[in-house]
Formats: C-alpha cells, sequence, structure tokens
C-alpha cells in the first residue's frame, strides 16, 4: 500500500489490496432486489442454496417494487436497462425478484396496519405485477420471485415464460 498512481495533476493512493479475477464471468441470474441490508445474509444464503453463485445485484428501494409500482416511470425503465445491460454483458436468462416485510417503500408494516398476512399478500401480488411486467419488456426470460419476512423466505408463484407465451398465443 501507499503507492500512487499519477493522473496529471492528481492521483490516486492505493488503500486497499486484493486479487480479483480478470475473466468475464457468465451471471446465474440478475437479482433485483431492496437496499435494506437486515435481509442480505439470509437471502444471499438462500440464493447460494438455489445455485445462483455469480449474480448481477441491482439494489434498489424497495426492490420489484420498481417493476410493479414504480414512483415514476423512469425508474421501471432504469431497472429494465439494467436488466437487459446483465443478459448483454454476462449472459444472464433469469431474473429473481425480492420483495420484504417491513419495507420502507411501502410504508413499513405500519402501512398495513400492522397486519403481517395483509403485508404478504400485497406483496405476493406485487411481484405478479412485477415479474408481468419484466415478461412484457423481455419476453422469454425467466423469472423467480420472492418475499422475505423475519422468519424465512417465500416463493411467489409466477407464470413461467412457457405460460406466459401459451397465454398471448
Amino acid at each position: 500500500m501507499g503507492k500512487s498512481v499519477s493522473c496529471d495533476d492528481k492521483c490516486m493512493n492505493k488503500v486497499f489490496h486484493f486479487d480479483a479475477p480478470r475473466e468475464k464471468y457468465h451471471c446465474d441470474a440478475a437479482i433485483l432486489w431492496c437496499f435494506d441490508n437486515r435481509f442480505e445474509l439470509g437471502f444471499r444464503k438462500f440464493l447460494k442454496r438455489i445455485g445462483v453463485v455469480n449474480s448481477d445485484p441491482i439494489k434498489v428501494a424497495g426492490g420489484a417494487k420498481c417493476l410493479a409500482s414504480p414512483e415514476r416511470e423512469a425508474d421501471r425503465e432504469f431497472v429494465l436497462d439494467q436488466i437487459r445491460k446483465s443478459m448483454r454483458l454476462h449472459g444472464t436468462t433469469r431474473v429473481i425478484l425480492m420483495v420484504h416485510s417491513d419495507c420502507g417503500a411501502y410504508g413499513g408494516l405500519a402501512g398495513f396496519g400492522g397486519d403481517a398476512e395483509a403485508e404478504a399478500k400485497h406483496h405476493e401480488a406485487e411481484l405478479r405485477r412485477a415479474a408481468a411486467s419484466l415478461r412484457k419488456a423481455i419476453p422469454g426470460v425467466e423469472v423467480k420471485a420472492y418475499f422475505v419476512d423475519f422468519d424465512g423466505i417465500w416463493e411467489a408463484e409466477v407464470e413461467t415464460a412457457e405460460e406466459a407465451k401459451r397465454s398471448v398465443a
């Protein structure tokens, strides 16, 4: 450490060393999830369990809310653009959507009057809307959707790419 890199009149000082692989990687899934860190460890362990080793994380307030019920259409377009870049740059074919309990972007659990069941039902519907929005924008993409609470991770059943093709035909 202490080494500098000259950049015209300015310089950068190396403050930490690590070795990272230089090879381009194949992404197992682009993950659209909330930046609320309370669920990070549990969700990462779950991703590893389902075989997601290399991911392109897209962390935004509310996670899949940006596709289901964005505050601004530009939010949805930004997220879709990030997913398309993951597909183009890292060969991603699967997108994992996540929403969680007590999310501030939805007004927290208090936004559902403290009713965890009402919150879970709402988030299940949001995940279905997010998956439909994603499939409309990027046909054929594989989508999995999960609701995370303080007790575990719950899979929301969303239409598969094949089912989506059949329902359009």
